[in-house]
């Protein structure tokens, strides 16, 4: 799985003009799911999110989680974070899971971020999302599961 976690100061998804999900403080998670993800990677990468320490503490340090600032999550599924641009101009995305595979995986991920007791704020699994976003900092982190030990 790849996950773009963008800390924002607010985020929101509009679907067909209604606006169906949005956060105040917090992160933005656009997730990618690859043919090759478990539900180790979505539950990996839910704890590893959770757990970031991309908040700013009363020094200016980012010592803080998204937890520890009680700030929200909004995921988004995003199927083009595995297009590939390495040959010619169009992207191929034969990298990313199909559309089962990956509304099971991102679902999972959603789960276990509800597991780590975080609200369920989410995108629509295959629509045309507008996500708007007031970006913080600007903070931008990519996180992998390829390569993560599944001890």
């Amino acid at each position: 799985m790849k996950l773009v976690i963008q800390r924002v100061k607010q985020a929101s998804v509009t679907v067909e003009g209604e606006l169906i999900s949005r956060i105040g403080p917090g992160l933005l998670v656009l997730c990618g799911v690859g043919h090759d993800d478990t539900s180790f990677d979505a539950r990996f990468l839910a704890k590893k999110t959770s757990n970031l320490r991309i908040f700013e503490d009363g020094e200016g340090k980012m010592n803080l989680s998204v937890r520890d600032i009680g700030g929200e999550i909004l995921s988004v599924s995003q199927f083009t974070l595995y297009g590939d641009c390495t040959k010619g101009n169009r992207p191929s995305f034969i990298g990313a899971a199909r559309p089962e595979q990956g509304e099971a995986l991102f679902n999972e991920f959603v789960q276990a971020l509800e597991k780590l007791g975080f609200v369920p704020n989410i995108g629509k699994f295959g629509a045309d999302m507008k996500v708007d976003l007031l970006n913080d900092g600007p903070v931008t982190l990519i996180l992998e599961s390829a390569g993560r030990s599944k001890d």
